[in-house]
């Protein structure tokens, strides 16, 4: 095996756990593909034989070139929009969807690493969801060990504080909450959609142009904005492992939904509704628009 060969087969083996990284420190599938592609160039001209611990140099490249993206995205003062989710059909999973999946985590929790200053971000992500040392966390934000920690420490406070909903881990049972979401939405059962709310049930709505969100709370209040858009079409996916729904108008993709479940009870959801990025994912997902002899179905 020739020594590329050999060089990319390594890191082809440490490629989920890196990407997996990347996204939690940018929230981005997209900018997380490309900082794991640069560690690889990286690597391309590096002496891989004077490379002691090969995961933990990669992980160092990647973790730096993410450092990077976040100073330059407060630097440009960028206004803050909901985290790009990882959107697949919900249907028989792919070896490629499988890994896709695996990469996700909660857009919630996401929102939240977002109000993060990127060096607490960084030794967060990396301390508490990957393990690794405060030491080797140090040499990447520039601080000290015992300020490294205190990175952490601080935004460990401020994710506990934010109390994020834990979904229901039964796809399942998501997926029939939000059924009956949708059949009361359809019916105009006003009553029914309030029972299926969580009394404290936050409803996000990203137009992603201007930065603008709108935010509407309480189960009243949720489900008098429980209505499709006229000619619209919902397609169920997966969304950062839970159950969503791609809306479609005249069959183009006109916004993303994110429901969160827990305890029989449909306690958040994100509506992302920029159609030029809801056009990427589904785009990105092969997900193909509905046939338009598909009987409608209506969301949020």
């Amino acid at each position: 095996m020739e020594e590329t060969e050999w060089l990319a087969e390594r890191f082809e083996q440490h490629r989920p756990r890196l990407r997996a990284a990347a996204y939690r420190m940018l929230g981005s599938m997209a900018e997380a593909d490309d900082a794991v592609q640069d560690a690889w160039l990286r690597l391309c001209r590096s002496d891989a034989d004077q490379i002691d611990n090969f995961g933990g140099w990669l992980t160092t490249v990647v973790a730096r070139e993410c450092l990077h993206t976040l100073r330059s995205r407060r630097q440009r003062r960028e206004e803050s929009r909901l985290p790009e989710p990882v959107v697949i059909p919900d249907s028989d999973l792919d070896p490629e969807q499988e890994a896709l999946l695996a990469d996700s985590v909660g857009l919630a929790l996401l929102v939240v690493l977002d109000r993060l200053s990127p060096a607490e971000r960084l030794a967060f992500v990396l301390h508490d969801m990957f393990e690794l040392p405060f030491d080797e966390i140090a040499g990447i934000v520039g601080r000290t060990p015992a300020a490294a920690r205190q990175l952490a420490s601080r935004a460990r406070r401020r994710v506990n504080g934010a109390e994020i909903p834990s979904p229901d881990p039964d796809l399942v049972r998501q997926r029939q909450v939000v059924d009956a979401f949708y059949a009361a939405s359809r019916a105009g059962d006003f009553d029914a959609l309030v029972q299926i709310l969580d009394p404290d049930v936050v409803l996000t709505s990203d137009f992603g142009a201007d930065g603008q969100r709108v935010v509407v709370r309480g189960a009243v209040a949720v489900a008098n904005q429980a209505r499709g858009p006229r000619g619209g079409r919902l397609q169920p996916v997966l969304v950062n492992g839970v159950v969503g729904a791609l809306i479609t108008v005249d069959d183009q993709p006109f916004a993303v939904l994110v429901f969160t479940v827990a305890d029989d009870r449909i306690v958040a959801i994100d509506g992302l509704r920029d159609p030029e990025r809801v056009r990427q994912f589904a785009d990105a997902a092969g997900i193909p628009p509905p046939p338009v002899t598909s009987p409608a179905r209506e969301g949020s």
